[in-house]
């Protein structure tokens, strides 16, 4: 199967599972809309190095949509790091920004299924990211007018695992949580859409 047949495949899929009475599709962005989840683990490893230690990267992937924040703080009390969460964070945001950023590929069948979609429900972007690097991540897909909302590391207490991000991105939406659908490709954005009442899609990479 050639990779037009593919990707073609894979949105007919995406769009099946869509269907339904909603009014919000609400989507990650790291790992869901954007194949960047490469850069951003080099990114993390280069500030770790920075500190002196090596990082297993594979702890990115447990905590896929953490707010960067509480993922520098997991790194240092597993590692016993001494350095302040906020200050590597930042330092990570640097590094994919000055870096990684520029690399950034379009996860195609998901940004054409949320191409397809914009004007026929309200489209919102819920991310752990910095509100920097996510704005500059949607201008590199191409889609940043046909997102109605972003939330963004910061703009609520709470981050994912919690359901606060995505209660607030449906709150500024108008719509309803148990109205709105979450594409997610990590267990936290997951977790975060069952506890705020919403249906979820699983977005696979392979």
């Amino acid at each position: 199967m050639n990779s037009a047949t593919t990707l073609k495949k894979k949105q007919t899929i995406l769009t099946e599972l869509s269907n339904g009475d909603f009014d919000a599709f609400l989507y990650d962005c790291d790992g869901t809309l954007a194949d960047n989840m490469e850069g951003h683990k080099a990114s993390y490893r280069a500030a770790a190095l920075m500190y002196g230690f090596e990082l297993d990267d594979t702890i990115i992937d447990e905590l896929a949509g953490w707010p960067i924040i509480q993922v520098a703080e997991e790194i240092r009390k597993k590692y016993g790091a001494s350095y302040n969460p906020e200050v590597f964070a930042q330092l990570k945001n640097m590094l994919y920004e000055d870096t990684f950023i520029q690399e950034t590929k379009p996860i195609d069948f998901v940004v054409a299924h949320l191409k397809a979609h914009a004007g026929r429900v309200r489209i919102g972007v819920v991310s752990g990211g910095s509100q920097v690097s996510v704005s500059r991540t949607l201008q590199q897909l191409g889609i940043t007018k046909l997102v109605e909302v972003l939330v963004c590391a910061g703009d609520t207490a709470r981050g994912k695992p919690y359901p606060d991000p995505f209660l607030y991105a449906a709150k500024q939406l108008g719509v309803a949580p148990t109205r709105c659908l979450v594409f997610e490709d990590g267990n936290p954005g997951v977790q975060a859409a069952v506890a705020a009442g919403m249906q979820w899609i699983r977005i696979d990479h392979v």
